[in-house]
Order: structure tokens, then C-alpha cells, then sequence
């Protein structure tokens, strides 16, 4: 392909996708829309720089402003999740976990954390599955670690205390990852983290998902439950870049953290996402509560109205959800696979998931029996448990009713025209999926 055309193409496909997303549902549980001024500091100059080591200890010039704004963003970040320390500088959740391992273990070390299957992220995944599969998780790839795996109980969605205590007594772990991508209720940290720092292990809450509902004091409080770290990555329901930290109130281990991140595992740490995620936590500190309680509302007013409009909701005897996820079960229907193509097709954009109980029914990632929706974007879109109901009613169209998903596409169009702008910040003029052009 001729260079011109390549380049001409490239922001044609991008405008494409800003139209596309600017006329759906966005609600996949991993991703938010973030607000203008957020997006203006992604594109500062800082995007060219680089900010080796800490703060006030660079390796190269040029970075008395950098510094500045790193400064600003871990004080805010220790004011927002009440920590006396706060490394800014990993640039992914996945990272941040990383320089937890690196802290605090070393290769060969046993590990415990949720399975996959049952909603543990594949950052605290082993090399290989019980079956001798190649998994390739992150902890198990990377890190070396032996990864075994906390009790699940499939009707609670959540730990099984219990079981994982017993667990914890055979394998001996040298570190705990409490955290999940499918997380309907808080964990019970403060029953688990005793009897683990007794055996001489950390306790890591990975607050990917809910850092911005923990915040807001809405979810549970990880530092005062008895975790010593806790890592996040900052775009989920907390509105910012792409980008992870890492948080603590023991002041020696935060120095094995800063060590873990510089030299160990990063050099530029991107100091524009540093910036964008020092403007979104300034968001958060003023419009986070207000933000994570409608979050929670509508999460709860979304799964009753899909469990009323007859889809099988898990949680349903603990309320569905007290986050911003709500999980429901699409194997007897079509399963994961198809009805997450159907909705794409009607401009509703989710995706499939692996439900507890799967693996056993034979089902796998590639067609799980599960979808799992978040209401963190279209919260910040401005609707709220109204809408939530009419989100529901095309679901039921597109995968109970069969009707054909370009007509509910059309309907989806329409309804969107009300929800254009960000909300729950400073300075929200622009339409959060206007396409803007610098070039001349």
C-alpha cells in the first residue's frame, strides 16, 4: 500500500470508531471514557520526555516540571486512598503487579490468587494449568512463581474463607492476591489476612477495577482490611489513562516497591500519563462519590431489569452486584461468543466471560458461558437507572426475542443522541467521542 494511502487510512478507520462508539452502548467492565482535560495532558509534551528514577533523583535533565506534576499525583493519590506512599509510576496494572512480585518474592516462591475461571486476572496467572496447558499468566511467565489458587465459592461469588485458609496452611504462600476482573462483591480480606501474615506473607489488593469505587469509600477499604499493598491500574472506575500504581502504608516496603519499579522494571514511565492520571484523580477527589455511588445504582438497577426481562443474573441472592459489574449466564441461549457478536451488531458492546462453573461444563474462554457488562462509561455519560432499563430491553430483543440486530442498531443510535458529553469533571464542553483533528 502507497504511504500516503496508509496514513489517509489510518484516520479514516480512527474517525470511523469515534462515530461508531460515539452511536452504542459502551459497556465493557475494563474500560472508561475519559474527559477533555484528561486527554489534553495525554497529549502535552511530556508525551516526549523522559523521567528516569524518582522524583528529585532523575537520571536525565529537563524534568523540574515533570516533577512537579508527579508530585501532585502522589499526593493526591494518597489523600484519595487514605496511604502514607504512592508509586505513580507503573505504567499498566499489569506492572504494578509486577513490582509487587518483584518486592516481595523471588522466582520459585508460592503465590495464591483467584483461577482464571473464577475471575483472577491473567497477571496472577501460572505458566502452565493444572493439566500441563500453557497459560502463560504473568506471575507464573514472567516471575517464575508457583501459583496455587484460592477457594472459590460459585452460588457467593466470592472467596471461600474456609477452604482458602486450608489451603493456605498446605501451600505456605509467600504472597496473596486478593482482586478479580469479575469482582460483584467486596472480598473478604480482613478474614484471610491475619492468618497470612502470620505465615510470614504480603497481602496485595489488585484494585484494577474497583480503585475508583474504593476512593469514593463505596466498595471496601483494602489498607485498612489488613492488605500491606495495593496496586491498580487507573481507567477502569477510576476515569483516567491507560496507566497503574501502587499503594502502601509500610514505609520499608515501599522502598522495595520503588526499587521493583526503577531500575527494575521500568525506564520512561510515560510522565503524560502521570499528568493525565493526576487531573483524573483531582476529578475523582471532587466528583468521585457522586460518580461511584450512580455507578453502583445503576449496576444494580441494570441486573434486576435483565433479571426481570428474563435473563439468569448471577448474585441474585446477594442483591446482583455492589460494584460496577454485572455477570449473567447466555449459555442456554446461544452462549458467550454469539450473543456478545449479536449485541455488537445492534451497537452494544460487552464482552463474553468465563462463568465459575464453566470450565466443568466443558465450556472454554473462546466460548464461555457467561457475558459480563459494567455501567462505569455509561455512568459517566450521564444515565442513570432509568436508562439502565432500557438498555435491558435491548438485550431481550437482540438475544431472547432473535429480532434482527441492525434494526435494534438503529433504535440504540437514536437512544445515544441524549448521552454525548462526559460527565463528573472540571471542564466537559466537547462530546466525549468527537473526533478532533490537529493536523493542519
Amino acid at each position: 500500500m502507497d504511504p500516503r494511502e496508509s496514513y489517509d487510512r489510518v484516520f479514516e478507520l480512527l474517525r470511523e470508531h469515534h462515530s461508531w462508539f460515539d452511536s452504542s452502548i459502551p459497556l465493557i467492565a475494563s474500560e472508561n471514557v475519559t474527559s477533555p482535560a484528561v486527554r489534553e495532558a495525554l497529549i502535552s509534551d511530556f508525551e516526549h520526555r523522559y523521567a528516569e528514577g524518582w522524583v528529585g533523583e532523575r537520571v536525565y535533565a529537563g524534568c523540574r516540571y515533570i516533577d512537579e506534576v508527579e508530585r501532585v499525583a502522589m499526593d493526591l493519590a494518597k489523600d484519595l486512598f487514605r496511604a502514607d506512599h504512592a508509586d505513580v509510576r507503573p505504567i499498566s496494572g499489569v506492572v504494578a503487579n509486577l513490582a509487587v512480585y518483584t518486592a516481595f518474592t523471588k522466582p520459585g516462591d508460592v503465590m495464591m490468587a483467584l483461577p482464571i475461571t473464577k475471575g483472577g486476572h491473567i497477571s496472577a496467572g501460572p505458566l502452565y494449568g493444572s493439566k500441563g496447558n500453557r497459560i502463560g499468566g504473568t506471575a507464573g511467565a514472567v516471575h517464575g512463581l508457583d501459583v496455587k489458587y484460592m477457594a472459590f465459592d460459585d452460588e457467593e461469588f466470592n472467596i471461600d474463607v474456609d477452604r482458602t485458609l486450608k489451603r493456605m496452611e498446605k501451600y505456605r504462600p509467600k504472597l496473596l492476591m486478593f482482586g478479580a476482573s469479575e469482582i460483584l462483591f467486596p472480598q473478604p480480606v480482613r478474614e484471610i489476612a491475619d492468618e497470612a501474615h502470620a505465615m510470614g506473607a504480603v497481602v496485595n489488593y489488585d484494585a484494577a477495577h474497583v480503585a475508583g469505587l474504593i476512593a469514593a469509600g463505596r466498595f471496601q477499604d483494602p489498607l485498612r482490611e489488613g492488605a500491606d499493598t495495593m496496586t491498580a491500574s487507573t481507567h477502569k472506575t477510576l476515569p483516567g489513562p491507560q496507566h497503574g500504581m501502587v499503594l502502601t502504608n509500610d514505609g520499608e516496603k515501599f522502598e522495595l516497591i520503588k526499587q521493583a519499579c526503577f531500575p527494575g522494571l521500568l525506564s520512561n514511565h510515560h510522565p503524560n500519563a502521570v499528568a493525565a492520571l493526576a487531573v483524573a484523580l483531582a476529578e475523582l477527589k471532587a466528583f468521585g462519590r457522586d460518580y461511584a455511588d450512580q455507578i453502583i445504582r445503576n449496576a444494580k438497577a441494570l441486573a434486576e431489569a435483565l433479571y426481570n426481562a428474563g435473563f439468569k443474573v448471577l448474585g441474585e441472592r446477594r442483591g446482583f452486584t455492589e460494584s460496577h459489574q454485572v455477570i449473567f449466564d447466555v449459555a442456554d441461549i446461544g452462549g458467550g461468543m454469539w450473543a456478545e457478536k449479536a449485541l455488537e451488531e445492534a451497537n452494544i458492546i460487552v464482552n463474553r466471560n468465563l462463568l465459575p462453573y464453566d470450565i466443568k461444563r466443558g465450556r472454554h474462554f473462546r466460548d464461555p458461558g457467561g457475558i459480563r457488562l459494567g455501567t462505569l462509561e455509561v455512568t459517566r455519560l450521564g444515565m442513570r437507572e432509568s436508562e439502565m432499563e432500557e438498555i435491558a430491553s435491548f438485550f431481550k430483543r437482540v438475544l431472547l426475542d432473535r429480532e434482527e440486530p441492525s434494526r435494534v442498531a438503529a433504535d440504540v443510535r437514536e437512544f445515544r443522541r441524549r448521552f454525548r458529553h462526559v460527565h463528573y469533571c472540571f471542564d466537559c464542553p466537547a462530546e466525549a467521542y468527537a473526533y478532533r483533528r490537529l493536523r493542519g
